[in-house]
């Protein structure tokens, strides 16, 4: 038996993979969505409404801050560090709440300012779900705008790239996993291009809504106290212009989070798409359409020294197959709570990092993925011409054509060519004997002639430069 326990070890041991091997992924959103970052936020909040109710001259009597006061609150919000941890910790360990902890760090800073005289206006009508909503959703804000969103765009970025480079290469498609109408590598990209930018532009226009309101969203404290206050007026101009959050006007105790269940459906369909760009970009891994391009001093195996994995697409899909499962639970869980309230909410929010990090992590693997891969146009070719079969569709399509311009002969060409490709390979030749005998118009049966399923391939380089150059434009111009 071990005779140390590793819980005990300093500095501690990261229980979980975000924390510790994967740090240096995740390491951006401890700044929004941890413990920590929770506690600065709410900080900041408090703050900001006790400079809003003096500043507004809101209770009759009590004077203004000066300005040095504002200054010296910002900067004991903006300096937040160990020390400040360290001391809300000690006023939670008798409080045994979080938020009154923040309370009494708060004006113990204003004694310090020589502003003690204000204390009482700290926390002044608030439930503790008004501070903790409104640094909820400053947290989700940030990490979503300075974290999740250029990795997302880093990820379409590359894909764009890759996509442009390889917008002629043509392929073998393959719908069911059989032979099908030629495309080009690029084009096929281009779709994820197109789907991932769809869900990126839904989540760069969301809304994080907050509420400050009262114990059951009525402002009856506040009416209580100050009742010739505009309170909904207050609370709005401060959620808005002070937060630069969207103020929501109607909730119970807590602001519903209906916005948090919208914003994490949309990162959670973002995620799926990227899983099957990862399962797609493995199977054409394994397929030899592409090469991976070694890390210098890497293993692949332990025991096969030629193997080089595509472990960084079997990481992305491990890891947003857990960022969905977060996401989704947090969607259901926290759109729900007992009439004007429950604790559901508290616990869940605090691994929306969680779900967040694992899909930070997936998005940095799927560009360092692109980034190691290279075209093998040898193999692409290979596939190609071993399936001439591909070009039954569009002979039936060119004497479709001509049976409907008057063409005789030209009856049943669907089942015609059924009979002469389903279920077998044809080559070439075979394909031009058949031209030659179909009595079609001599520049349809060139056309055919000179036709090959890697020329076969309709407007898809076009379809994938001109994706591209729309998400260029977008981001770039």
């Amino acid at each position: 038996m071990p005779t140390v326990s590793l819980a005990d070890i300093s500095p501690a041991i990261a229980l979980g993979p975000l924390d510790g091997r994967y740090r240096k992924d995740t390491a951006d959103l401890v700044d929004h969505l941890s413990e920590a970052a929770l506690n600065r936020n709410r900080i900041t909040v408090e703050v900001e409404w006790f400079i809003h109710l003096a500043q507004n001259s809101v209770i009759d009597g009590v004077r203004r801050l000066t300005d040095d006061e504002i200054s010296g609150l910002r900067t004991f919000a903006e300096n937040f560090d160990a020390d400040t941890i360290a001391t809300l910790a000690a006023h939670e360990a008798v409080t045994v709440h979080d938020v009154k902890a923040v309370e009494y760090t708060i004006k113990e800073a204003l004694v310090e300012l020589g502003a003690g005289d204000l204390s009482e206006l700290v926390h002044f009508c608030c439930t503790s779900e008004d501070i903790n909503n409104l640094s909820w959703a400053l947290g989700i804000k940030g990490a979503t705008v300075d974290v999740w969103l250029p990795r997302a765009k880093a990820l379409i970025d590359s894909l764009a790239d890759t996509a442009s480079a390889l917008a002629e290469v043509p392929m073998l498609s393959h719908t069911h996993g059989q032979p099908a109408t030629p495309t080009t590598m690029g084009k096929e990209l281009a779709v994820f291009v197109h789907r991932l930018r769809r869900q990126f532009e839904r989540i760069e226009a969301s809304e994080f809504l907050g509420k400050i309101n009262g114990a059951t969203g009525t402002y009856s404290a506040h009416l209580a106290a100050v009742p010739g206050a505009d309170w909904p007026k207050l609370a709005r101009t401060f959620v808005e212009g002070s937060l630069g959050l969207t103020f929501n006007p109607l909730t119970t105790q807590i602001e519903s989070h209906d916005w948090d269940a919208e914003l994490f459906a949309d990162i959670a369909r973002f995620n799926r798409i990227a899983h099957n760009l990862a399962t797609d970009m493995w199977t054409y891994i394994s397929m030899s359409y592409f090469k991976q391009i070694p890390v210098a001093g890497s293993t692949g195996s332990s025991t096969m020294p030629h193997k080089v994995n595509p472990i960084r697409f079997e990481n992305a899909e491990a890891n947003l197959e857990l960022s969905c499962a977060l996401l989704d639970s947090l969607a259901s869980t926290l759109v729900t709570s007992r009439m004007q309230r429950d604790l559901t909410d508290s616990t869940s929010q605090r691994n929306i990092g969680v779900a967040y990090g694992h899909s930070v992590l997936a998005l940095n693997n799927l560009v360092k993925g692109l980034e190691r891969l290279a075209i093998n146009e040898e193999a692409l070719t290979a596939d190609l011409d071993s399936n001439w079969e591909v070009l039954g569709e569009a002979i039936q399509s060119v004497m479709r054509a001509a049976g409907l311009q008057g063409v005789p002969g030209m009856d049943n060409p669907y089942e015609t060519l059924k009979e002469l490709t389903r279920g077998k390979r044809i080559d070439q030749a075979d394909l031009q004997n058949f031209v030659a005998g179909l009595g079609l118009p001599e520049a349809e049966t060139q056309l055919l002639k000179t036709l090959t399923p890697a020329t076969y391939i309709g407007v898809a380089a076009q379809l994938a430069e001109s994706e591209v150059a729309d998400w260029k434009a977008r981001t770039q111009g």
